[in-house]
């Protein structure tokens, strides 16, 4: 017996969802009425993302895994290995770390999250960052235009690639996080001490599999601080909606229209700080 096989025994609903089956959870204490638990399609290894509850499908229902099952478990881990050990991309050859400050963002905190030029085609004329998953490993590059006459504003490479949030660093994704929409609104606010700020590289770029996330690496609270136009204020309440299905906290930060987070004075981030978590920053830092 799989677990399709066993979800259909027990008669229960469920939906496709990546790598896993989505039904109401099994919890008699959480009256789900967003279905929220994951499970494995191989293993059957379950998790609730709104209440925690945890364990096997198998275990839980008393059916023991087939040996097929346990097989494909077992290629799975092999697979998983393997990509684990993957180095990821690397800096390209003749890249040039930046040196200075950029959009009234410091020299330490654009090295501090890798930012360097390079002259081959691809990256001419911008400032890129490699963007990291939760490993550490580089998924992708971004690079942004330093003038107004190099287009597209953004160049992603690989091209296609899926953008991890950033920063990726567990270490900093806990607690409450304050997600933007690009990376120099995100560097703007750590560069002036909200150092919670999180981007999520536009308003489609942000699912529920994101949020699920989120809540894995242990955060509490989201703030939404999109820039202060209509998509990015209509993303912002989709978001809040998502967050409410999970039982995530979140609000919406307000905003002045025509204004995005990257173009706040360091003065405006500090009173925003201080609005948002008082004389001690979000993490009980001191301000």
């Amino acid at each position: 017996m799989d677990v399709i096989d066993l979800l259909n025994k027990e008669k229960i609903n469920f939906t496709v969802s990546g790598q896993d089956f989505q039904i109401k959870c099994l919890n008699p204490d959480h009256d789900d009425t967003n279905p929220s638990l994951r499970i494995d399609k191989v293993n059957g290894v379950m998790h609730c993302f709104s209440c925690g509850f945890r364990g096997n499908l198998f275990t839980h229902f008393g059916a023991p895994p087939t040996q097929k099952t346990i097989r494909l478990h077992k290629v799975r881990d092999k697979i998983q290995k393997i990509r684990s050990d993957n180095v990821g991309l690397k800096v390209p050859e003749k890249a040039i770390r930046f040196v200075g400050a950029h959009r009234n963002i410091t020299a330490d905190t654009l090295a501090c999250y890798g930012a360097f030029t390079h002259f081959e085609k691809e990256y001419a004329g911008r400032l890129v960052f490699p963007l990291k998953d939760i490993t550490g490993k580089i998924r992708a590059f971004i690079g942004r235009a330093m003038d107004n006459t190099i287009q597209p504003k953004y160049l992603i490479q690989p091209r296609g690639a899926q953008l991890p949030m950033f920063p990726s660093n567990p270490d900093m994704i806990h607690g409450e996080v304050i997600l933007v929409e690009g990376i120099f609104d995100a560097l703007n606010l750590i560069d002036k001490g909200l150092h919670n700020a999180v981007c999520v590289f536009g308003t489609n770029n942000f699912d529920m599999h994101k949020l699920a996330l989120l809540k894995v690496y242990g955060v509490q609270g989201i703030k939404l601080f999109f820039d202060g136009d209509v998509a990015g204020q209509e993303a912002a309440k989709k978001i809040t909606d998502m967050c409410e299905e999970i039982g995530m906290p979140s609000a919406i930060i307000p905003i002045a229209t025509g204004t995005d987070p990257g173009d706040l004075s360091k003065e405006r981030i500090i009173d925003l700080r201080e609005y948002l978590y008082g004389e001690r920053g979000p993490s009980g830092e001191s301000a």
